[in-house]
């Protein structure tokens, strides 16, 4: 493996606007086949800058970044498709949806707050996990008036119902198998995307859920 050039580590670094601490990953795999997932990061950063950038309409450009970054660091081999009823992460196009949901749930308030993505259906999901669980982002700001603010972001999936991990007999294998392959790539790609979020280059929402009317864009149809 080619070593990286210090320099250019350090150039990056000198063009980020915050610094991101990873904290420990956290899972759970329930007896009901189930498993709940979550990556957490903390963005610090100046606090006029944080006074810049935070608005309602910050959450959306968050779920939006997401959207990109995945589709960005896969090359663009997955897709993130909607529809005014659906979100599709796709392989390339349909019909090879991996996970489907329905359009966002967001809950706004002074401190932060979360968008989510219930999950309806998938390539990825088990026959018994379909509309149960969810994937949700969220945002806390930390109060205070010092010079610097800390900001928590987590990535999170709950009572996600894995295909790879079978049921039955298989169950127990089907967990180790799930593990190892596509929780810790889904780990990866996460903790890459919280990385990221050191630029603070949150990409504009297309649909403007929550942007002022006078910033909403014509069409509310279109790529996440």
């Amino acid at each position: 493996m080619r070593p990286r050039d210090p320099r250019r580590l350090l150039a990056r670094r000198e063009r980020d606007l915050a610094r991101v601490r990873i904290c420990r990953p956290e899972a759970r795999h329930d007896p009901d086949g189930s498993v709940t997932s979550r990556e957490t990061a903390q963005v610090m950063l100046p606090r006029n800058e944080l006074a810049r950038i935070w608005t309602p309409e910050y959450l959306e450009r968050l779920a939006r970044t997401y959207w990109r970054f995945l589709t960005r660091v896969s090359l663009g081999i997955l897709r993130v498709l909607y529809t005014q009823t659906s979100r599709e992460i796709v392989v390339i196009t349909r019909p090879f949806v991996l996970l489907r949901f329905p359009p966002p749930e967001y809950d706004v308030h002074a401190g932060g707050g979360t968008v989510t993505w219930p999950i309806e259906d998938g390539l990825l999901v088990a026959t018994r996990g379909r509309d149960r669980g969810y994937l949700r982002l969220g945002v806390e700001l930390e109060p205070g008036d010092s010079p610097d603010a800390t900001v928590t972001v987590t990535s999170e999936v709950a009572n996600f119902y894995p295909r790879i991990a079978g049921s039955g007999w298989f169950a127990r294998i089907g967990r180790v198998v799930y593990r190892f392959t596509q929780l810790r790539l889904h780990v990866i790609v996460t903790h890459a995307f919280l990385r990221s979020l050191a630029r603070l280059d949150l990409e504009p929402s297309i649909v403007g859920a929550l942007a002022p009317p006078e910033r909403r864009p014509p069409t509310a149809v279109s790529r996440r």
